[in-house]
């Protein structure tokens, strides 16, 4: 296999993930005198705010999709390839992929983060995690198939099992989630399953912390948690769950709550890459850059986003929040340096990051928002949020389909979207798949021999991170 894009003379910008941050820079670099090549494990963008929705089967998969060939479409010098990226040779200026190798003159990546298990294999296993659109549909039939279930399963303790939903992890996410199945167990239980008591089913929300919305105000979190309690959500505070066992999540304290449906979004890890490892990793396993987005010791290797953590700016010397928007605003900020070293301009401009603020809806007409010092919750924070997150949506039919679906449900109070649908991979795809995992094995060995070479030939005898 070979990515199969000449290399024409003009600089090549490898972009590593086409999330909010990499694909905006692939947009800013656009009729900018680069070749531009955007590396995507999908082949579609998808939008993170909404995927709680595709989850709850409140809204079609497609909706916040956006193929990136429709987007790259009629533009000159840009390209891109489904593929995974392997490792990262920088000394060669040669990133391997699972469709072969490619060579670069400025490598960025941008490919966001992972669910973050802390280091549990056991709950990495048997946890639903929901960071993709993949992953939500996944648990959108786990939710509907144990629904189903609960109809015709012989006992009253399994019942209640295929009933109890638990979510981990009381950030934006979990508290989202936590609202959108409450408003399933209302509206959508009492009309499809008249047959089953829906007071049967419980949701359960487990924050480690001692409260809900960490990265807000203290007037945003009570609130947040004031909305889920009445929608019937038990919310349990100062509690780490350690394993799940026999069907139930055991927490530290020994406690546990018997369910099928364990839900995990308590924190995120950057995505990991073979070649940046040991010191050049920070706290999550972010990418360490300095003000430039530049990783530190490489020269053209640069990371924006979730992906990385850049600790010069001294109102965040923790690094940046997670946010969308900090992704966003550092690809504007690289794509002008980028073009400055095309032009031999040595004015670069370290990133500043401007705060747009923070929100989360918990549900119909309940939301919270801090923009500045303003703090709302309520209706008016559930409006903006809608506008916010309806503008950020790519493309007019997505746009469109999003809001119609948006005020159908809210109309109506049906969310319609309620099929279990398991994808069966063709024979062809299966074997596509085995072959390139036993190359990936090859590449890792491949990655491991040159560390170790370096190793020898520094005269280091440091621990090897892989």
């Amino acid at each position: 296999m070979s990515i199969n894009v000449k290399h024409d003379g003009k600089k090549r910008v490898v972009i590593v993930g086409g999330g909010f941050g990499g694909l905006r820079l692939a947009n800013e670099l656009r009729d900018s005198g680069f070749q531009i090549i955007l590396i995507d494990r999908n082949n579609y963008h998808q939008f993170p705010p909404l995927i709680y929705q595709v989850a709850s089967a409140g809204m079609e998969p497609g909706s916040i999709s956006f193929p990136f060939r429709k987007i790259f479409r009629n533009r000159r010098d840009s390209y891109f390839r489904m593929a995974e990226v392997r490792a990262v040779f920088p000394e060669k200026k040669i990133l391997q992929t699972s469709i072969g190798k490619i060579d670069y003159d400025y490598l960025v990546f941008a490919a966001g983060t992972t669910s973050n298990f802390f280091g549990n294999s056991h709950i990495a296993d048997e946890a639903m995690p929901m960071k993709t659109v993949a992953e939500a549909m996944g648990l959108r039939n786990a939710l509907l198939s144990n629904m189903e279930r609960a109809l015709t399963c012989a006992t009253a303790g399994e019942r209640q099992e295929l009933l109890n939903v638990v979510i981990v992890g009381g950030g934006a996410t979990g508290v989202e989630i936590a609202g959108a199945l409450s408003q399933m167990k209302r509206y959508v239980m009492p009309y499809d399953y008249p047959d089953m008591d829906s007071s049967l089913m419980h949701i359960y929300l487990i924050e480690a912390g001692d409260r809900l919305l960490a990265g807000m105000s203290g007037d945003s979190s009570a609130k947040a948690k004031e909305f889920l309690e009445e929608m019937g959500v038990e919310i349990r505070l100062g509690k780490m769950v350690t394993d799940y066992r026999d069907h139930k999540v055991v927490m530290k304290d020994g406690s546990a709550i018997p369910t099928r449906t364990f839900i995990w979004v308590s924190g995120v890890r950057a995505n990991s890459i073979t070649g940046i490892d040991g010191d050049l990793l920070g706290r999550g396993g972010r990418i360490k850059v300095d003000g430039l987005n530049r990783i530190q010791g490489m020269d053209c290797v640069f990371a924006i986003g979730d992906q990385c953590i850049m600790t010069s700016d001294p109102a965040y010397p923790g690094g940046h929040p997670q946010l969308a928007q900090v992704a966003i605003q550092q690809a504007v900020n690289l794509a002008d340096n980028l073009k400055n070293m095309a032009r031999g301009n040595t004015d670069m401009h370290p990133f500043v990051y401007k705060n747009l603020g923070s929100m989360a809806t918990v549900g119909r007409n309940k939301a919270v928002a801090e923009i500045g010092k303003v703090h709302t919750q309520g209706f008016m924070a559930w409006v903006l949020w809608l506008v916010v997150h309806l503008r950020s949506i790519l493309g007019i039919r997505n746009k469109l389909f999003v809001l119609l679906n948006w005020i159908w449900n809210y109309v109506t109070y049906d969310d319609s979207i309620r099929m279990i649908v398991y994808a069966t991979k063709p024979k062809e795809i299966r074997e596509r798949l085995e072959r390139e995992r036993i190359t990936h094995l090859g590449t890792d060995l491949m990655a491991e021999m040159e560390a170790e070479k370096r190793e020898r030939e520094d005269g280091s005898d440091k621990e090897v991170l892989y």
